[in-house]
């Protein structure tokens, strides 16, 4: 199940992870079309957000990998002082124009594992379907490092689901990526939403921190975004899974996946996710505080 589910998430690819360091050019090659067809986080995550963790107007936000400002235009209407870091230069710099209004935020541009916090520690950390680019060897141990006594670390994303008996774009659309990309791994069908929130937990699909967090919150919030044909090819054309094909094998297969979905769906097509968040606190001294209860635990206990 769990390899079922990795195959879902629509914002990278743990299989991916000897590649980070071409996080910033796979994305960096189209801002404006990740910003235009990728799916935000609904306000009912970041209220969520707010309320476990304490963030208030006087919080200070550390966002790692902040892509174009999606989710960090959420985080400074709360009315936190967020950093933002971004490996991607086009992708930062997107960003900043869009937070331009924002006198509370500052994007800087680096990869996490090499960025110079000067010092700096943080109240909250937030990673937005940005984690898994992340070296585990490196960034959990940072995060730790960057956070206040008591901080809390949050990872927010989306995973692709069906629904029984809902028409679902990859069961119309498998011949076609058969046929352009024979054989890829990476060709499945999404997982049913129900399967995925029940074998869910902790922090997912990335590597473990070990101690240096506490147990995690974990929740889950469906969303859709509905498409033509034409929308839901440029969709694919933001994901990394599409931008590592050829351009050779990528466009003619995307053409024909919007050709079908006007034939076949009617030119509306849904991609159905399930946004999710999950928090745990800063362990100070080896020991942790339960996110639900604030009782004290000691790890392995």
């Amino acid at each position: 199940m769990r390899e079922l589910i990795a195959c879902a998430f629509v914002t990278g690819d743990p299989k991916m992870r000897p590649h980070r360091e071409d996080l910033g050019r796979v994305f960096n090659e189209v801002p404006e079309l990740y910003d235009r067809v990728r799916p935000g986080y609904p306000d009912e995550l970041f209220a969520d957000l707010r309320a476990v963790t304490g963030m208030d107007e006087g919080a200070s936000v550390l966002e790692v990998g902040c892509g174009t400002g999606q989710a960090t235009r959420s985080l400074a209407a709360l009315g936190c002082s967020v950093t933002a870091v971004e490996p991607g230069g086009d992708m930062a710099a997107f960003a900043r124009r869009r937070l331009a209004s924002f006198r509370n935020v500052e994007v800087e541009t680096s990869r996490f594992e090499e960025w110079d916090d000067r010092g700096r520690r943080f109240d909250v950390l937030v990673a937005a379907s940005s984690w898994h680019w992340v070296d585990p060897s490196i960034g959990w141990q940072r995060a730790h490092d960057v956070l206040h006594p008591g901080g809390w670390m949050a990872l927010l994303g989306h995973v692709v689901v069906r629904r029984p008996g809902e028409p679902e774009v990859y069961a119309e659309t498998a011949d076609l990526h058969e046929r352009f990309s024979p054989g890829n791994p990476d060709w499945g069908h999404p997982p049913l939403e129900e399967d995925v929130r029940s074998a869910d937990e902790g922090w997912g699909l990335v590597d473990d921190p070990g101690g240096l967090f506490g147990p995690t919150m974990v929740r889950w919030y469906p969303t859709v975004q509905w498409f033509t044909g034409d929308g839901f090819a440029d969709h694919l054309r933001s994901l990394s899974l599409y931008r590592r094909l050829d351009r050779e094998v990528r466009e003619p297969l995307l053409d024909a996946v919007a050709e079908r979905i006007r034939t076949r769906m009617g030119d509306r097509a849904s991609r159905r996710y399930l946004s999710l968040l999950r928090v745990g606190q800063r362990a100070r001294f080896g020991w942790y505080t339960d996110s639900e209860f604030g009782a004290p635990h000691q790890p392995g206990q």
